[in-house]
């Protein structure tokens, strides 16, 4: 009898915490990345909103629509077996009406089979996350930089360095948390601030660009093996190089397509 996989659950991701086992998180937007993210171990797989970006081509998370989102979080739970899969809801489908918020939540739940949203921003957000956890829906939170905020920020510069704002994310983490999140994103914000909040919250904190003491860590899967090389922050190790890789391998079939030698006899039918 085979050994059936143990889902990665909301209740697993808090017990790493008290554990001080490092959560690990990749982005996935397609089922055979999820496939084999999953197989690796990853433990959370984030559809993200950076969709927009990486397979979109767009300038920003803006443009990506809710029933993207679901299109791109249903091929990743076709290839997750054990991992949480958790989907960014996109931009204006939770922002200002919770009812809205709920109804957007539910559709992504119910069509694409995922265990989980996350949603952008402290305060605003505070009476759509309560009103989606009060559903039976696991929220995950997103402060420091958040990219669907990036015209109002003006760039993607580190935030709450300054006291005010490190404050009021101080302020918005532990909100956020009463109301009902199950973890919280930290993105590009002093690593010291980053450990603080991570050892007042009771929820795990995943950071990205927030130094070494989060109780996770997350990184988008394409800069993260070399597919983008115009995209270098500090933040940002690569695992592989792909892109050269691809590149390689494209040229050698375009040779081999053009001096007749692909295919051959033997990758022929009689």
């Amino acid at each position: 009898m085979q050994n059936k996989l143990k889902r990665v659950t909301t209740r697993t991701l808090q017990e790493m915490k008290a554990a001080s086992e490092p959560i690990v998180m990749l982005t996935a937007y397609d089922y055979t990345f999820a496939r084999l993210l999953d197989e690796a171990g990853v433990e959370v797989l984030l559809v993200g909103d950076s969709a927009s970006n990486v397979i979109a081509g767009h300038e920003t998370t803006l443009p990506i629509t809710l029933d993207q989102m679901i299109y791109h979080a249903s091929a990743v739970v076709r290839g997750a077996k054990r991992a949480l899969v958790v989907v960014d809801m996109p931009f204006g489908s939770y922002q200002g009406d919770s009812r809205r918020a709920l109804h957007a939540a539910i559709r992504i739940m119910k069509e694409s089979g995922a265990h989980a949203v996350k949603v952008e921003g402290g305060e605003a957000v505070l009476e759509a996350v309560a009103r989606i956890t009060s559903a039976g829906i696991p929220v995950m939170g997103h402060l420091g930089l958040t990219p669907q905020s990036i015209y109002q920020f003006g760039g993607y510069r580190v935030r709450a360095k300054e006291a005010s704002e490190a404050e009021r994310l101080r302020q918005d983490a532990k909100r956020l948390a009463q109301a009902g999140i199950f973890a919280l994103v930290l993105e590009k914000i002093p690593a010291s601030l980053a450990q603080e909040v991570t050892q007042s919250l009771p929820v795990p904190t995943i950071g990205i660009g927030a130094g070494p003491y989060c109780d996770g860590q997350v990184l988008v899967l394409h800069d993260m093996l070399g597919l983008n090389k115009a995209f270098s922050p500090r933040f940002l190790r690569r695992y592989a190089d792909l892109a050269d890789i691809v590149e390689k391998a494209c040229k050698q079939y375009i040779q081999d397509v053009k001096q007749r030698d692909f295919p051959s006899l033997q990758e022929s039918y009689e």
